[in-house]
């Protein structure tokens, strides 16, 4: 049995990718600070697959405590999502994101390189392309200056891998997720952000549950259909799948070159008002909500080329955006 650390195991495409790695036979380490998550979702974790993952509590900012789980552990593969991870915020709290989403990533990599590691998958965003200039964007689109510190974190962090694996000889993917949205089929874990959400799914959610009074569209003048922002919304499950099609990949010796990079993404693109329709609809709730300005660090429209994964990972998105909204409103109804 192939043992598989995942960091940030206990947020939200964490948990879910720790369920699908457990329902295939891995056997999973959890590495989870729990500094935007809670202890509970591990037990929830094992009510679905009934399968205890094992779980460290530290953060990976501290070296001496990333040298000792290296120590203690051996592990196959490396599935990194441990970092901050919110555009509007970022923004406010610019030198917290680059402290913490690059400082956990090289702890790791240097133990890689010490003890002689490969197989490392890297939590990567569609935010490195920017407002791309050619929709859908493939894996060949310029990555451009990020329009938010999250953004430029991710495309440090992406830089960062490609010289270690060119120095060191050690096996890595970059997965550039678009908009991951849903929860699991069962309803015990889902997204769920500690404090006011910064995403729109937990936003919509909350205000369909009378937890927030007015759901926010920042900006209605974008270039688009209906004026508002175009994203590619993938349910966190077949996000989930194409980390398991990654790590074989990887464990299989599949790849083309050391270093990869491909987009996780549905290939269509929805626009604030079209989710929040699907919504209502599969919900049977109507929202409430206002059209305010435009949020700083925010892009018109994204959405993947997904040709590329789906030819050399042998996956597909295969859940729709009703599918995800659905799973995500059941979710919220049991918190």
């Amino acid at each position: 049995m192939k043992k598989i650390l995942v960091t940030g195991g206990l947020g939200f495409i964490g948990s879910h990718t720790v369920v699908e790695l457990q329902n295939e036979g891995f056997e999973v380490l959890i590495i989870d600070n729990l500094s935007n998550t809670t202890i509970d979702v591990l037990d929830k974790i094992t009510s679905i697959t009934q399968i205890k993952p094992s779980f460290f509590n530290f953060d990976l900012k501290d070296k001496t405590a990333v040298q000792d789980f290296f120590n203690s552990n051996d592990v196959d593969g490396i599935i990194h999502f441990a970092a901050y991870k919110a555009v509007g915020e970022s923004v406010h709290i610019p030198l917290d994101y680059y402290e913490n989403n690059i400082i956990s990533l090289t702890n790791i990599l240097q133990e890689m390189k010490v003890r002689n590691l490969s197989n490392f998958i890297f939590s990567s965003s569609c935010t490195v392309y920017g407002q791309a200039d050619e929709l859908p964007i493939t894996e060949n689109a310029p990555v451009k200056p990020a329009e938010s510190p999250y953004g430029n974190s991710k495309k440090i962090n992406e830089e960062i891998i490609a010289d270690a694996v060119k120095a060191h000889k050690f096996k890595a993917i970059s997965l550039r997720y678009f908009n991951p949205i849903g929860a699991h089929a069962s309803a015990k874990i889902g997204e769920l952000p500690i404090g006011v959400p910064q995403n729109l799914i937990p936003f919509i959610t909350q205000t369909a549950a009378g937890i927030r009074h007015e759901l926010s569209v920042f900006g209605s003048d974008y270039p688009t259909p209906d004026g508002t922002a175009i994203r590619d919304y993938i349910h966190v499950v077949d996000l989930a799948k194409a980390h398991i099609a990654a790590l074989n990949r990887l464990l299989k010796n599949q790849q083309k070159n050391n270093y990869e990079v491909f987009n996780v993404g549905t290939g269509k693109g929805s626009s604030v008002l079209e989710v929040i329709n699907a919504f209502e609809k599969v919900s049977k709730t109507k929202l409430n909500y206002k059209i305010v300005g435009r949020r700083s660090g925010d892009i018109t429209a994204a959405y993947a080329d997904t040709t590329l994964a789906n030819n050399e990972l042998k996956w597909k998105a295969e859940l729709s955006l009703e599918d995800a909204l659905l799973a995500a409103w059941n979710w919220q109804k049991t918190l």
